[in-house]
C-alpha cells in the first residue's frame, strides 16, 4: 500500500473540505436558501457520526483507508455508513485493509475514467464478525479485471456477488471474527 499521509497533509485536506462545506452553507444562506443550508448541515452531521462510528470499530488501518479515499482516489466517490457501534469485534485489520485497498485499485482500473462513479460501503458489525455491502454505480469497462479479482478471494472472506453489470456492482462480504 502507499505511504501514509503525514499529519500536515491530512490536516490540509481536512481544512480544504471544511472550507468547501462552510462556503456551501454560506452561499446558500446568502441566496436565502435556508432549507438547502440546513440540508448541508444535516449531511455533515450524518457524515461526522459515521466517521465516529468507523473510528470506534478499532480498525485503524481500515478506517484510515476509508477516511483518505476521496483525497487519494478521485476515480470514484466513496461514501460509507456504519450501521451500529461495536466494541467486541476481533477482525484482522491488516487483512481487511489490504483486501479493500486491492478492491479499490481493481475498481479504479476497471471503470471509465472521468465519469461520475460512486461506491457506497455499508458496514454492519455483527456478533460473529462484520458484514460489508459494497454497492458501486458507474461505467465498468473492464469487467474481466473485476471477475478475475473476485475469483481469487481469500478463504477468510465470505463473498457473494449480488449484482454485476456494465453499470453496477454489488457485493456482500462477511469477515468473521478471528479465532
Amino acid at each position: 500500500m502507499e505511504k501514509d499521509m503525514d499529519i500536515v497533509e491530512v490536516l490540509r485536506h481536512s481544512r480544504h473540505d471544511w472550507l468547501n462545506r462552510l462556503q456551501l452553507i454560506k452561499g446558500n444562506l446568502d441566496l436565502n436558501r435556508i432549507d438547502r443550508a440546513r440540508a448541508v448541515i444535516d449531511e455533515i452531521v450524518i457524515e461526522t457520526q459515521n466517521e465516529a462510528k468507523l473510528s470506534n470499530l478499532h480498525l485503524p488501518m481500515f478506517a484510515s483507508l476509508l477516511l483518505k479515499s476521496n483525497w487519494e482516489n478521485p476515480s470514484f466517490k466513496l461514501e460509507y455508513e456504519v450501521l451500529q457501534d461495536s466494541k467486541s469485534l476481533q477482525i484482522n485489520d491488516v487483512l481487511l485493509t489490504n483486501w479493500t485497498f486491492l478492491f479499490f485499485s481493481c475498481l479504479h482500473e476497471a471503470i471509465e475514467p472521468f465519469q461520475e462513479s460512486h461506491l457506497l460501503i455499508t458496514i454492519d458489525p455483527q456478533s460473529k464478525g462484520i458484514r460489508f455491502i459494497f454497492d458501486f454505480s458507474g461505467i465498468i469497462i473492464k469487467s474481466k479485471l473485476i471477475e478475475k479479482f473476485l475469483a481469487n478471494q481469500l478463504d477468510s472472506l465470505d463473498l457473494v456477488i449480488k449484482e454485476f453489470s456494465e453499470s453496477e456492482l454489488a457485493l456482500d462480504v462477511f469477515m468473521p471474527n478471528m479465532a
